[in-house]
């Protein structure tokens, strides 16, 4: 698995290289958000760890420019805490986040975490895609299509879509989408699924406003329409 971590703080930097490469990850680096996005757009990485304040681009406008051509799973590092900017970081594309400073081995665990999702999601042979209304995935190649035309999708977009199209019409609260897609021990905040929900509306719905696939039971949750 290769990894890229992104950080203008060398020591931090070295020591999230050295734990991750004990760990067996092949690590490359980076020291500010243009320089990452570059090195994303060729470098075939299987996870991107990149900090919120750097210099030249900020985290944020790196992950939404690496969005643009790539779902590669991405963990944003900030010295905030608040939920407001954590929310912004999952609009512009981030699947996990984690403020310093953070314990190692919390920061592996996720690592962890999003590559064995990613992973099995990959090694899928049961099923090579599912259709519902005008919305077609391709599990092996994750893929969206919509109206026949390809949607890119984030690496959380990606899993919940399939999650609800895999059981039509069950209905799944914020709780229950937050502990299978993010995990038993994340912390975040539960509006996180909102934001997800309304970003797959915007990418695959033909009236987001008004959708016809990814419906919203009142006071419950959210299910895909079979």
């Amino acid at each position: 698995m290769k990894i890229l971590v992104v950080d203008d703080e060398k020591l931090l930097v070295k020591g999230i290289k050295f734990n991750l490469e004990h760990e067996g990850y092949q690590v490359e680096t980076a020291s500010d958000g243009a320089e990452a996005v570059e090195l994303a757009r060729t470098g075939n990485f299987d996870l991107i760890i990149l900090d919120l304040m750097m210099p030249k681009m900020d985290g944020l406008e790196a992950c939404m420019n690496i969005r643009e051509f790539s779902t590669v799973p991405i963990i944003m590092l900030t010295a905030r805490s608040e939920d407001t900017d954590k929310l912004i970081g999952f609009e512009y594309g981030a699947d996990d986040y984690i403020t310093k400073p953070f314990n190692i081995l919390e920061l592996k665990a996720r690592v962890r975490a999003l590559l064995r999702r990613s992973s099995l999601t990959k090694q899928l042979t049961t099923t090579a895609k599912i259709s519902g209304g005008h919305i077609v995935l391709d599990l092996e190649k994750r893929i969206a299509e919509k109206n026949g035309e390809p949607v890119d999708l984030t690496a959380k977009e990606f899993d919940i879509i399939e999650l609800l199209m895999r059981n039509p019409n069950k209905v799944y609260s914020r709780e229950s989408l937050l502990n299978i897609i993010w995990g038993y021990d994340y912390q975040g905040d539960i509006r996180t699924v909102d934001v997800h929900v309304r970003r797959l509306r915007e990418k695959l719905e033909n009236t987001p406003a008004s959708p016809e696939c990814i419906m919203t039971k009142w006071g419950v949750g959210y299910y895909f329409k079979g």
